[in-house]
C-alpha cells in the first residue's frame, strides 16, 4: 500500500506540474565563462527541470507555472521547454518594455568545472518576469479545481527570489492540498538569494510557513538546517555511519514537527573532484528509512541538475510503485545518469534508469 494518495491519473489533466522560474543557460563547454567565444544555449531552473524530467524520461503529462517577458528570450526558451515535452499553456507572458527596465529574463552561465576546480555559477537575474510574479496572478483554483493536478512541485530557489515569490509558494501549496495533490518542495538553500531581503531569519519564516503544507519534503542537511532551523552534528562528505545516523534524528525531528511530511528525500554527495563525487540517497516513509545503492567514486561531466533529477526519479517511483524504497533507486539512479550528460535537464531513457537499478553497467549498448 502507498504511503501517499495520489489522485487517479484518469482524473486529471497533468501527472505534474511544476512553479519556478526557467533560465536561459549559457554553458561554455569544456572551457570558462571569462574566456569564452561561444555558448551553448539551455534551458533551466531549479523546479522546472523536475517537471521536465518527469516528462522527457518517465513519460508523465507535465506542465510548468512560470513567467517570461515576451521577447526573443522568452521565445527562445518556450521553443526549449516545448522540445522537452513540457506544456507551456500555463505560462504567464509579460510585456517586454525594449530595454529589460521593468521587466526580464534570467540567464545562467554555468561553468562545469574539472578536477580539482569546482564549477562556477554566475547567474544574471534581477528583475526577472518569474521574480515579479505575486499572489493572484495564477488561478490556483481552476488549475487544480478544475483542470486536475496529480502532483505538485516548487523549491526554495522560487521562494527566494524575491518578496512576493515566497508568498506565492503558500498560497499553490495551500491550494494544491485543498484539492487532494500531493505537493512536493525541494528546500535548495540559496544564501545569494535570501540576502537580499531578510537572510536567514526571512528564509526561515518563509519556508516553516510552506512546510505546514508539504508532503513530500527534499533537501540535504544544509538544506533542513537553514531553512527550517533543524540542527545536525557530524554531517560531512565522508558519508559515515555517525553521519547517517545524526541525519536520520535530524529527519525525525522535523517529522515530528511537521507531521504532514508522509515522505522526506536526500542526496548524499561526497564530492572528491569535480568530476569524481561518490553518490547516494535516502528517503524516510511510512516511519521507516530507506537506503539507496551507494555509488563511490562516480565520474561526472556536469553535476548541475543532478539533485532535480533524483527528484523526478524519486517523485516516478512513489507515482508509480507507491513504495519508498523503490522510489529513492529511481531517484539515485536516474540523478546519476542525468550528470553524465551536459546541461542542467536528463538526457536519459527509462530503459537506462530501469537498467542501473537493475545493477547493469556501463558495457556498450549494440
Amino acid at each position: 500500500m502507498s504511503v501517499l494518495d495520489i489522485k487517479p491519473a484518469a482524473d486529471c489533466r497533468y501527472d505534474i506540474v511544476s512553479l519556478g522560474e526557467v533560465m536561459m543557460r549559457l554553458d561554455p563547454g569544456e572551457g570558462r565563462i571569462r574566456t569564452a567565444r561561444q555558448f551553448r544555449a539551455w534551458e533551466g531552473g531549479g523546479e522546472y527541470n523536475v517537471a521536465r524530467g518527469l516528462r522527457r524520461c518517465f513519460g508523465k503529462r507535465a506542465a510548468v507555472v512560470t513567467a517570461f517577458a515576451k521577447n526573443e528570450v522568452g521565445l527562445l526558451m518556450e521553443d526549449l521547454i516545448l522540445q522537452g515535452g513540457v506544456d507551456t499553456s500555463l505560462i504567464k507572458w509579460i510585456p517586454y518594455d525594449g530595454i529589460g527596465r521593468t521587466v526580464r529574463n534570467g540567464l545562467n552561465l554555468t561553468e562545469r568545472g574539472f578536477g580539482i576546480r569546482g564549477a562556477v555559477g554566475c547567474s544574471d537575474r534581477g528583475n526577472t518576469a518569474s521574480a515579479q510574479l505575486t499572489v493572484g496572478d495564477i488561478d490556483w483554483e481552476h488549475l487544480f479545481g478544475e483542470l486536475g493536478v496529480r502532483w505538485f512541485h516548487t523549491g526554495g530557489i522560487f521562494a527566494a527570489l524575491s518578496e512576493t515569490t515566497g508568498p506565492v509558494v503558500i498560497e499553490a501549496a495551500k491550494a494544491a492540498e485543498k484539492h487532494g495533490t500531493i505537493v512536493s518542495y525541494d528546500l535548495n538553500y540559496r544564501p545569494s538569494l535570501w540576502k537580499g531581503f531578510g537572510g536567514l531569519e526571512k528564509c526561515q519564516e518563509i519556508n516553516r510557513e510552506i512546510a505546514k503544507h508539504v508532503h513530500v519534503m527534499i533537501g540535504n542537511e544544509e538544506d533542513f538546517t537553514a531553512c527550517l532551523g533543524f540542527e545536525v552534528e557530524g554531517v560531512d562528505d565522508n558519508l559515515t555511519d555517525l553521519d547517517v545516523s545524526s541525519f536520520q534524528r535530524m529527519i525525525e525531528n522535523a517529522v515530528r514537527e511537521f507531521p504532514n511530511f508522509k515522505a522526506t528525500a536526500t542526496t548524499m554527495r561526497g564530492v572528491k573532484s569535480a568530476t569524481v563525487n561518490d553518490w547516494g540517497a535516502m528517503c524516510w516513509a511510512d516511519g521507516k528509512f530507506h537506503t539507496a545503492t551507494h555509488r563511490p567514486n562516480m565520474e561526472i561531466m556536469d553535476r548541475v541538475g543532478g539533485g532535480d533529477s533524483f527528484a523526478s526519479g524519486f517523485i516516478y517511483g512513489m507515482m508509480t510503485f507507491g513504495d519508498p524504497a523503490q522510489a529513492v533507486e529511481y531517484g539515485a539512479a536516474h540523478g546519476a545518469l542525468a550528470m553524465t550528460t551536459p546541461g542542467d535537464t536528463t538526457m536519459a531513457s527509462l530503459a537506462e534508469v530501469e537498467k542501473l537499478v537493475g545493477g547493469g553497467g556501463a558495457r556498450v549498448d549494440r
